[in-house]
């Protein structure tokens, strides 16, 4: 199916999403921080970006803001379970950075598959429409 970036420091929690994630045939590639995940997406290219927004060496906000600087149509899902301060307000600022979507941890799978399914069909939209004709 698609080819998805899962980044969080949770490694439980990772590993959790991956299998899930994995299951549902998908291919994923992991990164523990944000850093780790920039250079992951350099080197792997993905359909689509799952990141957590607390983490060590660079968080969640400053990842989705780079990404965007490098790649402005990356698909990124945010999600988050607070910090120090709720998670409500993290995933708001990370929307407003340009996550597509966001979801408050813990979630059911099934929110998540959905997220990244509404995310890969408006590529296949967008595929199938035809361009408009030069004047």
């Amino acid at each position: 199916m698609a080819r998805l970036l899962l980044i969080d420091d949770d490694d439980e929690f990772r590993t959790l999403l991956r299998l899930t994630l994995v299951h549902h045939g998908h291919q994923v590639f992991e990164a523990r921080n944000g850093q780790e995940g920039l250079a992951q997406y350099a080197l792997t290219a993905p359909d689509l970006v799952i990141t957590d927004i607390v983490m060590p060496e660079m968080e969640g906000l400053d990842l989705v803001m780079e990404l965007r600087k490098r790649q402005p149509t990356v698909k990124i899902i945010a999600i988050s379970g607070g910090g120090r301060i709720g998670p409500d307000d993290y995933l708001h600022c990370a929307s407003l950075l340009g996550a597509a979507e966001v979801l408050t941890k813990p979630f059911p799978a099934m929110m998540l598959l959905a997220a990244i399914e509404r995310l890969l069909q408006n590529d296949a939209v967008a595929a199938c429409v035809p361009s408009p004709m030069p004047e």
